[in-house]
């Protein structure tokens, strides 16, 4: 008698996690026969389970039958499994143990608790899914909203280069008080105001390249769809009651806040103002409202958490783990209506709506079809880029709402500061907020997004500068790339336009420099690789900079005006050579930096006629390794101006 492996460890398994993840259609084809050492060892290994401990009793009592009674029992479950023929996408929306033992009737562990986690970095080809937090509609973009856009567009172009197949998401956050109030300041139907305002965000998404798969809004049918889905689907699993809510609540935020986060202080006229640390000012509110047992889910998010890639910077993490140590409370979900009345209502108690985190947070499963035609395929979300100030939203509330619902929480989530001016954070509530649309008159869309990139650091905040845009993208765009490409295609050097063809040119040139550009060529694209993976997109920069500088020290060293006046055929050579290794660091720069300026990127790749079939990772790696010109020579049409010079 030989029995699936896989399922054995299954089997025993449930026993700590209560729950049984089935693939019916990749079992693996390993066997085992019916020995006791055999058993031993499968037990042996599943002592690293974080709930061995608790259930250690059960094991010893399970274990008392004999090696061939359990097996058969496993072997017994495995052909009704193979008769139910369970798809796998179902056993996601469905946590009830399919095996029928007698002590697998408690509340069952969330499927997501022992499903193997995959690393960002992890290069087979797969499915991703990304996301933007969805925008609130209280007022049009600013340059932090633009920020985080562009940069989960450039994680998404990244992975679509190395060959995934990515689904980004983005869209608009409608409900809440504050979007009331300011279709109300505005003169204007809030239905009609938030499609206004929706329609920005759209527009910014369009220009500055962020190429989505999904752009959604929270006031569609198909999310309210999907919420009550969702809520129901919670309640009906008794993570929902209805009790009294008495605390801090900030309007501008819409969430209730802590006590220990509550400052108090004087105005001028010495009366007692509360406020939260940022300065929104908080108002004691008791009412009646729907809460989520948050608090029955703290060792999940501290299981969750024990993964260091599950939140990025570190900094994050531990922010995330302080507050849960510090002990969770119940989560109140719901509104009167005659308070909040813009917003979706509970399905079953229309005296109340929900939550506008609630609602906002649900989207990420609306994009993909949830709950009639989910996209399970997609699910859970490879990255979700947020903000620092939306983290505890995203790394407490949603991964907890997830579990609740028998869903696998995010793999990673990839945390961003703030951008300040004047050392203030950038905020419709203060006025300091910078336009995109304004802002790229001066710089270009091309020219903000670089910027925007290559100046943030994620675990701090990056401050906005007018004199540095300017200085980055003249001394980075306009000369060190621009210029390269712009000499190399000079009448008095290269009158035709011809690129040779690297792989038989590179090797002429002997000096010192050129062979530094040589190296750095064929190092960059492993290089340059990892920091994508871990999101380091400033050293992406970096690193492409520092090899056109050597290219540029490399073409002045050679001084191929001097070798366009020679006759001779080694000097020919060295001239073809100074070309080809000066625009084969040009092809490459342009492919490493695609994702991170698409548009500018795509233009100067289509002049060094580079086909599209030609812009993988695997293409960033240099002609002369790959040999995949096979000796031909391309030919430049016309003149090339990559990046106009900003004056002031």
């Amino acid at each position: 008698m030989a029995i699936s492996l896989r399922n054995t460890i299954r089997l025993l398994s449930s026993i700590f996690t209560k729950n049984v993840y089935i693939n019916t259609k990749s079992c693996n084809k390993r066997f085992i026969m019916t020995s006791r050492s055999k058993l031993e060892k499968v037990l042996e290994d599943l002592q690293k389970n974080p709930y061995f401990d608790k259930y250690a009793d059960k094991i010893a009592k399970f274990q008392k039958v004999s090696p061939e009674e359990f097996l058969q029992r496993v072997e017994n479950e495995e052909k009704k499994q193979q008769r139910k023929k369970v798809p796998v996408h179902l056993t996601r929306f469905y946590t009830q143990s399919l095996w029928s033992f007698p002590f697998f009737n408690k509340k069952v562990q969330p499927l997501w608790a022992h499903i193997k986690k995959n690393d960002f970095s992890d290069h087979t080809l797969k499915n991703m899914y990304i996301t933007t937090p969805i925008f609130y509609v209280n007022a049009g973009p600013h340059i932090g909203h633009l920020y985080t856009a562009v940069l989960a567009d450039t994680i998404a172009r990244f992975n679509s280069m190395l060959g995934h197949s990515v689904f980004l998401c983005t869209g608009t956050d409608e409900h809440g008080t504050k979007v009331e109030n300011a279709a109300r300041a505005a003169t204007l139907p809030t239905s009609e105001y938030c499609t206004k305002i929706s329609g920005e965000f759209l527009k910014m998404c369009d220009i500055f390249q962020v190429q989505y798969s999904q752009f959604i809004r929270t006031t569609e049918e198909r999310h309210q769809n999907a919420v009550h889905h969702f809520w129901n689907h919670l309640a009906e699993r008794g993570h929902i009651y209805m009790g009294k809510y008495s605390g801090w609540y900030s309007v501008s935020d819409e969430t209730f806040i802590a006590d220990a986060e509550v400052i108090q202080k004087k105005d001028m006229a010495g009366n007692i103002e509360s406020m939260t640390e940022s300065g929104n000012p908080v108002e004691w509110t008791e009412e009646d409202s729907y809460k989520f047992r948050l608090t029955s889910f703290q060792d999940d998010l501290k299981h969750w958490l024990k993964d260091e890639n599950t939140v990025q910077p570190a900094i994050y993490r531990k922010i995330l783990s302080t507050w849960i140590e510090e002990g969770l409370q119940d989560l109140s979900i719901s509104r009167p209506i005659s308070r909040v009345p813009w917003a979706i209502p509970i399905p079953s108690d229309k005296s109340h709506t929900i939550y506008v985190w609630f609602d906002a947070l649900v989207n990420y499963l609306t994009a993909i079809g949830y709950p009639n035609s989910f996209s399970s395929q997609f699910w859970p979300p490879t990255v979700q880029v947020v903000g620092k100030d939306i983290l505890k939203f995203h790394g407490i509330f949603w991964p907890a709402f997830l579990m609740a619902a028998g869903l696998e929480p995010p793999k990673k989530l990839l945390c961003h500061g703030h951008w300040t001016i004047n050392d203030l954070k950038m905020s419709k509530s203060r006025g300091n907020v910078i336009s995109p649309f304004e802002t790229m008159v001066d710089f270009t869309p091309d020219g903000l997004r670089y910027f925007l990139l290559r100046q943030a650091v994620l675990h701090s905040d990056a401050n906005y500068n007018v004199q540095k845009i300017q200085n980055i993208l003249n001394s980075e765009l306009a000369d060190t790339l621009g210029n390269l490409l712009n000499r190399c295609l000079g009448k008095a050097i290269n009158p035709k336009r011809i690129i040779p063809d690297p792989t038989t040119s590179i090797s002429t040139l002997k000096s010192e420099v050129a062979l530094k550009n040589v190296k750095a060529l064929e190092e960059i694209s492993d290089i340059t690789r990892t920091l994508y993976e871990e999101c380091h997109l400033h050293h992406v920069v970096d690193a492409v900079m520092s090899m056109l500088h050597t290219a540029n020290q490399m073409f002045d060293y050679h001084q191929p005006w001097h070798l366009r006046k020679s006759d001779d055929l080694d000097s020919v050579r060295q001239l073809e050579a100074v070309i080809s290794l000066s625009l084969e660091s040009v092809r490459v720069a342009a492919l490493i930096l695609h994702p991170i300026i698409p548009r500018l990127t795509s233009n100067l790749l289509d002049s060094l006629k580079i086909s599209k079939e030609n812009r993988t990772w695997e293409d960033t790696k240099p002609l002369h390794v790959t040999n995949s010109l096979n000796g031909a020579e391309r030919i430049i049409s016309q003149n090339v101006l990559l990046f106009k010079k900003i004056k002031n």
